[in-house]
């Protein structure tokens, strides 16, 4: 361990509860902490793991009105979703709590109520768009209007989602409510705002001089900026009604802005957790506190907040904020608006007992410095090379040939060789050298190190070939498989942060509990004589077809969004309505059809259009089986004049609608109509 506080406070970044949990979060957040954590604990520290689901906010009130259900239902559904997937995956929180509670609201009441008291607030004035119809201040989603960038008649107040550009609500052209449909008025409304600029030379002082060698370069690298650049005040209120009431007077219909009250949140779920003894995790100079992030609140956990804790002055401020960059999916950007994502709810379901698996690949492919990819091929070979191949491959034979030749039971050494005694104090070196790693937020370094003592069992084993040594040495082989149990028996404290269900079924296995971090490393962990468990595979192979499934939901997934994208042919040249007048529409009913002799494309179809059988020829037979569109209504041009299709006269057109993918769709009504009926 690298530093020696009492305690540790360590939280995870609260997951929105407007939507699943996805792997661009856990590779983020949520493994990186779930491993610090477990490693802290192994290692005998007192550390509290705190996180909970971010309830408030804009996002939470308009999905709550599409479905037609209160805000409260859709946090309600969420949180329980990402909670109990959370638990699913085994990420080891001390309480996983919501900031719609009783307990948030009071303590960022009495946060917000302080500063105000203080003066550490200034009121300012500004325009804001109002519905009149709605009585309300619009916030920036809630408002609509043309894009002045690419003409997006639908974009948002804050950001186009067609074109990327973020706005402001007065560049929209003609906006609207969302709530009323009606095009607001400007008016003048008073908020809050936390003055970052005035505590621009303290933050200098804290991160840019006292954190620039310890702070990650990311994260080190994008508060400089900030602060280098200028800050400005900050508005810590808005007008809504979802979310923590202002509790000062004259602050009806406005509440604490997200932003300023999910953080505050970390604090009411150690509260809810130790009710009175919640203080020493949060105001006590022993304790450390770690905030573990995606790149994208960096500057509200580095700047901000710290910002808040500091005006507030009652509170320690984080000691590091191990943030990582973003993951992508398959080459594309994880988007939850076009469903571009692999859901950690539909991975356990669809790979059960398999959380592991997801929690190696995640952490190997960590995008601790960089953006990285995650690609269901990698998943799948780094699950057959190295899980099944290295780390299983190793424990295996160790525990297998121990059944095969000495009963299962941990044979004795008897005498160890130059090349035993090497492998063991390379034991004995790997948990401090992993330790390093993991106390320094080097999480995919530490894995491969981790994974690198099994490589050294199964060189091991491979160099000595007990299985061959057994035919003209059985005390030798013994001592080698001693060896070999010894490095298998590390392997259940060290790799536990990082894979706790095999770990424990290693355990049971080696039928020995997990140790500490600092017991493990030693070459006596299991003792001779002991009983092993029947040998079983800690992982297996990953078939090829159950990847081409997980790619094939990818690529429905980017075909709808190209089709719920798709824009719009253009109009053609306008037309009289006195040509209009002359078509003569009219539904019939398909009584025949057949595929047409040597074409891919065309149908022979015999329509009764009311006024006659007709023969109509069609080339759509790439999307409809003739047998289906018997006794179908469709609707006919029945006056187009007759022509000549592959030797058969056919007399009309059917009316069809194409989707952006070419696809086709009959024009039909709506329900059945008599034959020959006009289509007016």
């Amino acid at each position: 361990m690298s530093a020696d506080p009492q305690r540790y406070t360590v939280t995870a970044a609260l997951p929105y509860a407007n939507g699943p949990v996805h792997i661009g979060h856990l590779a983020g957040v949520y493994i990186p902490a779930d491993i610090y954590v477990r490693y802290l604990r192994a290692a005998g520290r007192d550390v509290k793991f705190i996180c909970g689901s971010d309830e408030h906010g804009v996002p939470i009130t308009i999905r709550a009105q599409k479905e037609g259900v209160t805000p409260q239902q859709v946090v309600d559904k969420y949180h329980a979703l990402i909670r109990d997937s959370f638990a699913d995956f085994g990420v080891s929180f001390d309480i996983y709590s919501r900031t719609s509670s009783q307990t948030q609201h009071e303590v960022a009441s009495d946060f917000f109520k302080k500063l105000y008291d203080e003066n550490k607030f200034i009121e300012q004035t500004s325009q804001q768009y109002y519905d009149e119809q709605a009585g309300q201040f619009l916030a920036d989603r809630y408002i609509v209007g043309t894009c002045p960038n690419c003409g997006n008649e639908n974009a948002y107040g804050d950001q186009c989602e067609r074109c990327g550009t973020s706005l402001s609500p007065t560049e929209l052209i003609n906006p609207r409510s969302m709530l009323s449909g009606n095009q607001p008025v400007l008016r003048e409304t008073k908020h809050w705002y936390l003055p970052l600029d005035q505590y621009e030379p303290w933050l200098r002082e804290w991160i840019v001089e006292g954190h620039k060698n310890d702070w990650k370069t990311n994260v080190y690298g994008q508060c400089k900026s900030w602060i280098d650049q200028g800050l400005h005040p900050r508005a810590v209120t808005r007008d809504l009604d979802w979310g923590v009431p202002v509790p000062v007077p004259g602050a009806e219909g406005k509440v604490l802005y997200v932003w300023f009250d999910a953080p505050i949140g970390y604090i009411s779920a150690t509260k809810d957790l130790l009710p009175d003894t919640w203080e020493t995790y949060w105001k006590d100079s022993g304790t450390k506190l770690v905030h573990f992030i995606g790149k994208d609140n960096i500057v509200f956990h580095c700047i901000i907040f710290p910002v808040m804790l500091k005006a507030h002055g009652d509170y320690i401020l984080p000691d590091n904020v191990p943030a990582n960059e973003f993951l992508n999916l398959e080459g594309d950007k994880i988007s939850t608006s076009r469903n571009w994502a692999v859901w950690l709810h539909e991975y356990l379901a669809d790979f059960p007992g398999k959380a592991d698996v997801l929690r190696y690949v995640l952490c190997a492919n960590a995008p601790e410095t960089k953006d990285n990819d995650f690609t269901w091929k990698d998943f799948q070979a780094r699950n057959n090379n190295e899980l099944v191949a290295n780390l299983g491959n190793f424990v295996n034979r160790a525990v297998v040939l121990t059944h095969k030749f000495f009963e299962g039971k941990v044979p004795a050494a008897v005498g160890f060789t130059t090349e035993d005694e090497d492998i063991l104090r390379q034991l004995g070196e790997f948990p401090q050298r992993i330790g390093e790693l993991i106390d320094n937020y080097r999480f995919r370094d530490a894995l491969n190190e981790l994974m690198n003592l099994s490589r050294l069992g199964n060189k091991y084993l491979a160099d000595m070939e007990p299985w061959k040594l057994i035919k003209t040495d059985e005390a030798r082989t013994g001592t080698v498989l001693h060896v070999s149990l010894q490095l298998a028996a590390s392997l259940v404290t060290l790799l536990e942060p990082f894979l706790p269900t095999a770990a424990a079924r290693l355990g049971q296995m080696l039928n020995v509990e997990k140790g500490t971090w600092q017991t493990a490393g030693r070459p006596d962990t299991l003792a001779a004589g002991t009983q092993l468990a029947p040998a079983e595979l800690l992982f297996d192979k990953i078939e090829d077809a159950t990847v081409e499934a997980q790619v094939q939901k990818l690529l429905d997934t980017k075909k709808a969004n190209e089709l719920a994208n798709a824009v719009a042919a253009p109009a053609k040249e306008d037309v009289s309505f006195d040509d209009f007048q002359r078509m003569d529409l009219r539904i019939g009913t398909v009584i025949a059809a057949e595929k047409v002799a040597k074409t891919k494309k065309l149908l022979k179809l015999t329509v009764d259009t009311g006024l006659d059988q007709r023969t109509i020829v069609s080339g759509i037979a790439e999307f409809f089986i003739p047998e289906a569109l018997i006794g179908q209504q469709v609707m006919v041009l029945a006056n187009l004049a007759p022509r000549e299709i592959k030797g058969i006269t056919s007399q009309g057109m059917l009316l069809l609608a194409e989707n952006a993918d070419g696809s086709l769709a009959l024009m039909q009504p709506g329900h059945e109509v008599r034959n020959g009926s006009h289509v007016a």
